[in-house]
């Protein structure tokens, strides 16, 4: 009978509830179906609770112990009952039902009114706003994140378990316990990091950068990449920026844009620009784009009349500051571009066009890649383009190609030939060795020769040398103090010191202005 008591309390119980929220007559059995619901899951979480309890090797359950019940199971815990003390519940019975219930404090109304010392009043909800950036630079004031500096981001790189490490160090005194108490937290302040949640601001700063730096708008091209060249609270943003690059590339190659990509080559130069930024972690990302800009065969719809060379090239020159700024004995970038552009020229079956990016990715990488991987290839590259540089055939893509592989080879390569090669400077040797590009390096490095030589005579032949300049046909306009100006052609004259330009009537010029004529 005291089971069946305790049974028909919970559905009073239960009635009286439903009678609360506007639910009346309720029915017996519904009462009885939900009584045993609620008695099977108050059950478990008790039992979950006491298991808390006895884990912190304690002998009473607390409400900390119940929230931690239900949070277990996926139970959003009840707030405001956070008292670790004791909570006096006192018991009443009458009428056949049991109640137990916290008894309130009187309060004297009158000590209330007396009292000099009031309770404060709560503060109402108000919104604040502050700026995120200011011209592209993110403000230091409390409210920002502080920007994470380039050596924490390299070390972080390195060891991503960096942070966890130091949480876990053992702090000496009365702390000790507390921190290991603690240990469970950190864990998962770990997992939050590697999350790199985006606040709504940020959210909406990703998307204004994206459309400005591959819009139509020049003026805001040029903020967005300023912004990001110089913003120094980007390191949230940076895989997300990374990974818009590369599917850019990805879709824009397919589509053969060649603005868009132009477009997002910038956005790759102004993130390596920014020195507040460590790109190691996504060269994974940036590095193949930059080499598909490079070595892709088509970049653009008409590649006979479209300038797709100059993207080339400036992703050549992207290519080569990563692998200054980032090649280390680990990773081995350059080592592993270069052998990839290696074999793009091995290949015979490849474009002119990809052949030609990969000249240039290794030309830019400095004169030891040259002399070591360009120099002995000029022979089988001549032997290739003999024919469109001699238009006996080929389509205009493929003259066009060759004649730009000749002029970036006689701009990149003759400083090294001019370097490595003793004089004299004989024809035969250049076409034997380099095939037909032999004629035409000869001719280039032999013209460096004599303007280097021309130039050191001319500055030992000056008497007291004070500057020198090329000015071809320009018009040197001497002012003095004390006298009207006097204008004095310069006939092909290579180089000129102030002594050059004499004359009887002019004394000892105060400033000299060099302006180039139109005659």
């Amino acid at each position: 009978m005291a089971g069946s008591g305790g049974f028909f309390s919970a559905m009073d119980s239960l009635k009286c509830m439903a009678e609360s929220v506007g639910i009346n007559n309720l029915s017996d059995d519904a009462s009885r179906l939900l009584a045993d619901e609620v008695s099977s899951r108050l059950k478990s979480i008790l039992e979950e609770a006491v298991k808390f309890c006895a884990h912190s090797k304690r002998n009473r359950l607390i409400a900390s112990d119940l929230d931690h019940a239900l949070k277990i199971k996926n139970i959003e815990p009840l707030y405001g009952f956070t008292s670790n003390d004791h909570i006096p519940f006192r018991f009443a019975s009458g009428g056949g039902r049991e109640l137990f219930f916290i008894e309130d404090k009187d309060v004297d109304l009158g000590e209330v009114i007396k009292s000099t010392v009031l309770p404060k009043l709560p503060q109402d909800l108000a919104l604040k706003a502050h700026w995120l950036s200011i011209d592209g630079v993110q403000p230091a004031i409390p409210e920002n994140p502080p920007p994470v500096s380039k050596e924490a981001q390299r070390q972080e790189s390195v060891d991503p378990a960096l942070s966890l490490k130091q949480s876990q160090k053992e702090p000496k005194g009365a702390l000790a316990r507390l921190e290991r108490r603690k240990k469970h937290v950190d864990t998962v302040r770990v997992k939050d990091l590697a999350t790199h949640e985006l606040s709504v601001e940020q959210q909406l700063y990703y998307k204004e950068i994206t459309e400005a730096c591959v819009g139509s708008d020049e003026g805001r091209r040029s903020e967005a990449l300023h912004s990001l060249a110089y913003d120094s609270g980007l390191h949230q943003m940076l895989p997300r920026l990374c990974t818009f690059i590369w599917v850019g590339v990805q879709v824009n190659v397919e589509q053969n844009n060649l603005a868009l990509l132009i477009y997002l080559m910038r956005m790759v130069k102004a993130l390596l620009d920014n020195q507040t930024l460590y790109l190691e972690k996504y060269l994974h990302e940036l590095i193949p784009t930059v080499i598909t800009c490079i070595v892709s065969k088509q970049l653009c719809l008409r590649p006979d009349v479209d300038n797709h060379w100059a993207l080339r090239d400036f992703a050549s020159r992207l290519l080569a500051q990563m692998c200054k700024n980032y090649n280390t004995s680990t990773n081995s970038i350059q080592i592993r571009i270069t052998r990839l552009l290696s074999r793009a020229l091995d290949n015979d079956k490849l474009a002119l066009s990809s052949q030609y990016g990969a000249l240039s990715g290794l030309c830019e990488l400095g004169p030891q890649v040259q002399k070591a991987l360009v120099l002995r290839r000029l022979k089988g590259i001549s032997e290739r383009i003999r024919s469109f540089l001699q238009k006996e055939g080929g389509t205009p893509v493929d003259r066009s190609a060759a004649e730009h592989i000749k002029n970036l080879l006689l701009k990149n390569v003759t400083a090294t030939l001019e370097a490595i090669r003793s004089p004299p400077d004989i024809l035969e040797d250049y076409t034997n060795e380099y095939g037909l590009l032999g004629q035409y390096l000869h001719q280039a490095v032999k013209n460096a020769r004599n303007t280097r030589h021309g130039a050191g005579q001319t500055l030992n032949s000056s008497p007291n040398p004070t500057f020198s300049a090329k000015v071809p046909t320009q018009r040197a306009f001497i002012l003095q103090s004390n006298q009207t100006t006097r204008g004095i052609h310069l006939t092909q004259q290579r180089f000129f010191t102030p002594r050059a330009v004499t004359s009887p009537s002019i004394r000892t010029p105060n400033i000299i202005r060099i302006e180039r004529s139109d005659n």
